[in-house]
C-alpha cells in the first residue's frame, strides 16, 4: 500500500493501489449523493443500507475504505466497524453520526475506525479525513467550548457505552431511573 508516511504530509488517493470503498447508511438519498461524490473523487464505491448487508459485503470483499453511519435501522455501525477491523485491520474507516458525542467516537476508534465525523459531513470533509496522515497527531481546537448540559450528556453517553449500550445497567451506574435515561438517549445531543 504505502511504504513511508511523513507526519505532516497528507496522503493522496493515488498512493493507494486498492481504492475500494463501502458506504453504509440507511438514509438512501444521502447514501446515493455521498456514493456519487466519492466516485468522482476516484474511489470504487459500493453502497449498502443495513448492518447485515454491510457485514456480508465485508466478509466477501473487505474494502480499503469505509464510511459508516452510527445508527442504522437494523443495528449499530460499531458492529460494521468491528467486522471490517477483524477482516482488514489496515482499512481506513470513518464513522458518521447525527448524534455526535465523545463516548461513541471513542467506541468507534477502539473498534477500529480511523476517525469520526458528525453529520452533516460533506464528501470533501470525509475525503480529507481518509487522506489525513495517521502520524500527524494534530487536532483542531473546538470553535466553542461545551455547555454544562453537553458535558453532562457526554458523561451519560460514556457510561452508556461502557455498559455495552445496556440501558438498565447504565441507569443503575448513573443512579437514575431507566425511563429517564431512555428519554435522554432518545434526544439529540445538546449544543
Amino acid at each position: 500500500m504505502i511504504d513511508t508516511i511523513e507526519a505532516d504530509q497528507p496522503l493522496s488517493l493515488d498512493d493507494y493501489v486498492d481504492k475500494s470503498m463501502l458506504i453504509v447508511d440507511d438514509d438512501k438519498p444521502f447514501l446515493q449523493r455521498l456514493g456519487r461524490a466519492m466516485t468522482t473523487r476516484g474511489y470504487d464505491v459500493r453502497t449498502v443500507d443495513t448492518v447485515g448487508a454491510a457485514i456480508a459485503d465485508i466478509a466477501s470483499n473487505p474494502p480499503a475504505f469505509a464510511i459508516i453511519d452510527m445508527r442504522l435501522e437494523d443495528g449499530s455501525g460499531l458492529d460494521v466497524i468491528r467486522s471490517l477491523s477483524d477482516r482488514r485491520p489496515e482499512a481506513r474507516s470513518v464513522m458518521l453520526t447525527g448524534y455526535g458525542n465523545i463516548a461513541t467516537a471513542v467506541a468507534a476508534v477502539k473498534n477500529g475506525a480511523f476517525d469520526y465525523l458528525s453529520k452533516p459531513a460533506d464528501a470533501d470533509q470525509v475525503h480529507a479525513v481518509l487522506m489525513a496522515s495517521p502520524l500527524s497527531g494534530k487536532v483542531d481546537a473546538p470553535d466553542s467550548p461545551m455547555s454544562a448540559e453537553r458535558v453532562r450528556w457526554e458523561h451519560i453517553m460514556r457510561v452508556y457505552e461502557m455498559c455495552d449500550r445496556n440501558v438498565s445497567h447504565a441507569a443503575e451506574k448513573l443512579n437514575m431511573h431507566r425511563r429517564t435515561l431512555q428519554r435522554i438517549l432518545s434526544k439529540r445531543a445538546p449544543r
